[in-house]
C-alpha cells in the first residue's frame, strides 16, 4: 500500500468518526438523558421521530454535491451542531426549546453525512473502495464510541457538562475535516441547469408526478414530528390541490422535452426509479432492518426501568456493544464474501432479529426496579448477555446489507443515489422507532420485544427481486466497487 493511499484511507478514518459520534449522541445519549429527566416513553418515540432529517436528505444531497466544497459544509454543520447541544445543556425535559434544537441538530448531523459521504466516495479510488468500506463502518462505530463515553461522563459530572463535552468533540471534528485533502475540480458535462431542469419537468407529468409525490410524503413525514396540521388543519388539502393543479398544467403543456434524467436536484431520483425492477427493491430496503429498528429505541428506556444506570449503560450497551458490532460487521463482511450478496442478505437477515428473543425473555424475567438498588448478578449476566448478542447479530446484518446497497449503486451518482437508498431505509428505521414507545407501552416491554423478532419476515418477499437487481448490475458494470457475486 503505498503513502497516498494510505493518506486517503486515514482521512476516511477521520471522516466516520465525525459521521458517527452525532449519530451515536442521537440513538445513545438523548434516550437515556430524557429518561433520567422522566420523560415518558411516548415522549421519547417523538423524539426517534426528529431523526427524520437522516431520511428526507435526499432532498438536499444533489444541491451539496451540486455546490461542493464538502469540508467547509462537514466544518459549519459540526459548529452549528455544538451550538444545539450547548442550549440542551441549559434546558431540562422535553421542552419546545429542547424540540427545536435536536431537530436542528439532526438536520446538520444527515447534511454532514451527505457532504462526508459525498467526500469520501470521490476521494477513494477503485481498488481501494474494499478496505475504505471497512474503515467506514469501524470508524463510524468508534465516533458512537465516543458517544458512549459521553454517556459515562454523565454519571460523574452531570448531563449539563457532559452535553458541553461533547459540543467541544463536535468542534474538534469540524477543524479536523477542514484539514482533510481538497476536493478534486468537477465539471457537470451534459448536466441541465436548475431551471432548465424544472422547465422540463413541467412538461413531462410522468416524472412531476413522481417528484411531486415524493415532496408530498416528506411533509406527511415532516408533520408527523412538527404537527404543522395544528395551526393548518388543512394543510395537505390546500398543498394536495395546489401540486394536483401544477400536474395538470404539465398534462397540458406535455410534448417532448429534454430528459430531466440530467438536472442537479431530481435526475438521480428520476433515473433510479426508472430501472427495470427496481420498486421490489425499495420495499425490499424499507423493510430488511425493521425488525432490528423496532426494537433500537427501546432498548435503553428499557435498561433505565430495570435499574441500570447510565454509566451501566455506556460501558455495556454503547462501548463494548459497538466493538461486538464492529466485529460483527468483519465476519459479516468476511461471510457476505464467501456466501455471496444474496445468500448472506437470507441468513444474516434471520441471525439479527433472534437477540429480540433473548430481550423479550429479559423482559419476562427481570423485575422492573428503581435506580440505585442492587441488581442481581444473575440478572446483570443475562442482559449483558443478550445485549452483546444483539450488538454482534446487528454488525452480521449490517454488513450484508451495506454491501447490497453498495453493489446496487452506479459510480456515475454514487453520492446522490447513496442518498436516497439510505434515506430510504432510514424510512423504517424512523417511523419504527416513532411506533415503538406506543408499542412498548400499550404491550409491555416483553410482548413488544416478541413482536419485533416478526417483523424481519415480511423482507423476504423481496428478496428475489433484489437478488434480480444485484445480477442486473453486475451483467451491466455499472456496480462501484468489485461486489461479492449475487448468488
Amino acid at each position: 500500500m503505498d503513502r497516498a493511499t494510505r493518506r486517503r484511507l486515514f482521512w476516511v478514518a477521520v471522516l466516520y468518526i465525525a459521521e458517527g459520534l452525532p449519530f451515536g449522541l442521537f440513538t445513545d445519549v438523548f434516550p437515556v438523558a430524557f429518561r433520567e429527566q422522566h420523560a415518558s416513553l411516548d415522549q421519547i418515540g417523538i423524539i426517534s421521530l426528529l431523526g427524520l432529517p437522516w431520511t428526507l436528505k435526499f432532498l438536499w444531497a444533489p444541491a451539496v454535491d451540486h455546490f461542493r466544497h464538502h469540508r467547509l459544509w462537514m466544518l459549519g454543520a459540526d459548529l452549528l451542531m455544538a451550538l444545539a447541544l450547548g442550549e440542551l445543556a441549559f434546558v431540562a425535559g422535553i421542552g419546545h426549546s429542547a424540540l427545536i434544537a435536536i431537530g436542528c441538530f439532526t438536520m446538520l448531523s444527515s447534511t454532514n453525512d451527505i457532504a462526508i459521504d459525498g467526500y469520501t466516495l470521490e476521494l477513494l479510488k477503485v481498488g481501494e473502495m474494499g478496505v475504505g468500506n471497512g474503515l467506514r463502518i469501524g470508524f463510524y462505530r468508534a465516533g458512537m464510541l465516543m458517544a458512549g463515553l459521553v454517556l459515562i461522563a454523565s454519571s460523574y459530572v452531570g448531563w449539563r457538562i457532559a452535553y458541553v463535552l461533547a459540543a467541544a468533540l463536535l468542534v474538534i471534528d469540524g477543524i479536523a475535516c477542514l484539514r482533510a485533502p481538497r476536493e478534486a475540480h468537477r465539471t457537470h458535462p451534459g448536466e441541465q441547469s436548475v431551471g432548465a431542469e424544472l422547465r422540463s419537468l413541467m412538461h413531462r407529468p410522468r416524472a412531476l408526478a413522481l417528484v411531486l409525490t415524493l415532496l408530498m410524503g416528506a411533509l406527511w413525514l415532516l408533520n408527523d414530528g412538527l404537527h404543522w396540521t395544528r395551526d393548518v388543519p388543512h394543510l395537505f388539502v390546500y398543498t394536495g390541490a395546489f401540486l394536483t393543479a401544477l400536474w395538470l398544467v404539465s398534462v397540458a403543456r406535455r410534448r417532448t422535452a429534454a430528459a430531466a434524467g440530467g438536472g442537479p436536484l431530481f435526475g438521480a431520483l428520476l433515473e433510479i426509479t426508472g430501472r427495470p425492477g427496481i420498486w421490489p427493491v425499495f420495499a425490499f430496503i424499507l423493510l430488511y432492518k425493521l425488525g432490528d429498528s423496532a426494537i433500537g429505541f427501546m432498548i435503553k428506556p428499557f435498561w433505565v426501568d430495570r435499574g441500570f444506570s447510565a454509566a451501566q449503560i455506556g460501558v455495556v450497551s454503547v462501548i463494548l456493544g459497538i466493538g461486538l458490532s464492529v466485529l460483527g460487521g468483519l465476519i459479516g463482511g468476511i461471510l457476505t464474501d464467501r456466501l455471496g450478496i444474496y445468500r448472506a442478505l437470507w441468513a444474516l437477515g434471520l441471525v439479527q432479529v433472534a437477540p429480540n428473543l433473548g430481550y423479550a425473555a429479559c423482559a419476562a424475567w427481570l423485575p422492573r426496579q428503581a435506580q440505585g438498588m442492587a441488581i442481581p448478578l444473575a440478572h446483570q449476566l443475562l442482559i449483558y448477555s443478550v445485549s452483546g448478542l444483539e450488538s454482534f447479530c446487528g454488525g452480521l446484518g449490517t454488513a450484508a446489507f451495506l454491501a447490497f446497497l453498495m453493489a446496487i449503486v452506479r459510480k456515475q451518482r454514487a453520492a446522490t443515489e447513496y442518498a436516497l437508498l439510505s434515506s430510504l431505509f432510514s424510512v423504517s428505521a424512523r417511523l419504527a422507532g416513532f411506533v415503538s414507545g406506543f408499542g412498548a407501552h400499550d404491550l409491555g416491554y416483553g410482548e413488544y420485544f416478541f413482536l419485533t423478532f416478526f417483523l424481519a419476515f415480511p423482507a423476504y418477499a423481496f428478496l428475489p427481486a433484489a437478488r434480480r437487481m444485484l445480477t442486473q448490475i453486475q451483467q451491466n458494470g455499472d456496480g462501484d466497487g468489485d461486489p461479492a457475486p449475487a448468488r
